[in-house]
């Protein structure tokens, strides 16, 4: 998905146009082709900060822009805004460029003819509208519906298509041949400079590059076929998806201008922490405590799952961080029909508050040998010196 264009140049909404053109020029110098040969990323930001400032700089562009969205501007963000060389106002760029290649020229202009000698745009052709741009948005579920998959209804505002011209730009749907390009959607320059002859093409400054320019534009839409609205779009999740996955729905983003395709629409999962369950793959983990009496001599207990409780069995001298398993009472799994389990992880519970009758109980449990530790640990110390009497004697 394109970046926002003030975000590409660095600026803000409210920046004037000489702030725009002053990041702008910073931006091409240090991204420009013959400064980053043979750099594919550097050639990629250099073409996005021209489209941007082509927008930007333009007060009619920027104003469709900013109601719009990229779908106010779609190709026509190539034209150039009238320069009859195509593409952003190339001086900008190399007036800078004289301080890389010789130093400031004081008769004005670059001294190998930079101006003349490089085309803005690649070739474009005249099309029957512009593409649509994508919608990326979030969606929060929680883990009970990751569990078993879940369909959702959304109420999302996006560009769709004008109904007072279908889409068209025109009150009668009538359009003609742009006469600048003859339909062709690109005009062509020839320069001659000490190099050679170049050649520019460009996208047409009359009609954007689709070809074709609208009679009786439609009051509604401004003449782009295209208005904000409110549409319900359905999102079917499966089971076992994660925080950060991704669902795209094609052709539910932004309607095209004057008949353009449709973008996408790509919903983004985000994962509600739950309050009982953490989760590890497509297994759950359940944080039990128990009471030492039970797990010393073994217990049932209700615990909670996705689907509702259970019941659970403690062994007879079940240790502290047990794991203990429920089968098949976690997440379904993505790619396929069965489901993770759950792990229930047993920790003894130690009380904070306890009545005179319990403390004195407790005091009598200490007394039992069985009970207290200081005889196993002393029983197996015994057992550790008499091994090793026996190794060494």
């Amino acid at each position: 998905m394109k970046r926002e264009y003030y975000e590409v140049l660095g600026v803000g909404r409210t920046a004037t146009k000489d702030e725009i053109k002053k990041a702008y020029r910073k931006l091409a110098l240090q991204f420009h082709p013959d400064k980053n040969p043979d750099n594919k990323d550097a050639e990629d930001h250099f073409k996005e900060v021209n489209e941007a400032y082509e927008v930007l700089s333009n007060d009619d562009k920027r104003r469709r822009y900013d109601q719009f969205g990229h779908a106010g501007v779609g190709s026509s963000a190539a034209s150039g805004g009238g320069q009859p060389g195509g593409g952003a106002d190339l001086n900008d760029i190399f007036s800078a460029f004289n301080d890389m290649f010789s130093g400031r020229n004081r008769g004005g202009g670059s001294p190998f003819g930079f101006e003349d000698a490089f085309g803005g745009g690649g070739r474009r052709r005249a099309s029957a509208g512009i593409a649509g741009t994508d919608l990326k948005i979030r969606l929060k579920l929680t883990l009970e519906e990751i569990a078993k998959g879940v369909e959702k209804t959304l109420k999302i505002k996006k560009q769709v298509t004008c109904k007072e011209c279908n889409g068209s730009g025109s009150k009668s749907g009538a359009t003609e041949n742009c006469q600048t390009c003859h339909g062709s959607g690109e005009v062509r320059q020839v320069s001659k400079t000490m190099f050679g002859q170049f050649v520019n093409v460009a996208a047409c400054p009359t009609c954007g590059g689709e070809g074709r320019i609208i009679k009786d534009r439609c009051t509604a839409c401004y003449g782009e076929g295209i208005k904000l609205g409110d549409v319900t779009v359905k999102v079917a999740v499966p089971s076992g998806v994660e925080d950060g996955n991704y669902l795209t729905l094609r052709g539910q983003g932004n309607s095209g201008p004057r008949g353009g395709a449709a973008g996408d629409l790509i919903v983004v999962i985000e994962e509600i922490p739950h309050e009982l369950f953490s989760r590890n793959g497509d297994d759950v983990i359940y944080n039990l405590a128990v009471s030492f009496p039970d797990l010393v001599l073994g217990t049932k207990v209700d615990v909670p799952t996705l689907d509702g409780a259970v019941k659970l069995t403690i062994p007879p001298s079940t240790q502290p961080e047990t794991m203990l398993r429920i089968a098949g009472h976690g997440i379904g799994h993505l790619r396929g029909s069965s489901r993770g389990d759950q792990y229930v992880k047993v920790n003894v519970f130690v009380p904070k508050d306890l009545s005179h009758q319990d403390k004195e109980l407790l005091k009598e449990m200490k007394k039992s040998s069985g009970i207290s530790p200081s005889a196993h640990n002393d029983k197996n110390a015994k057992g550790f010196f008499e091994k090793a009497r026996d190794i060494f004697s």
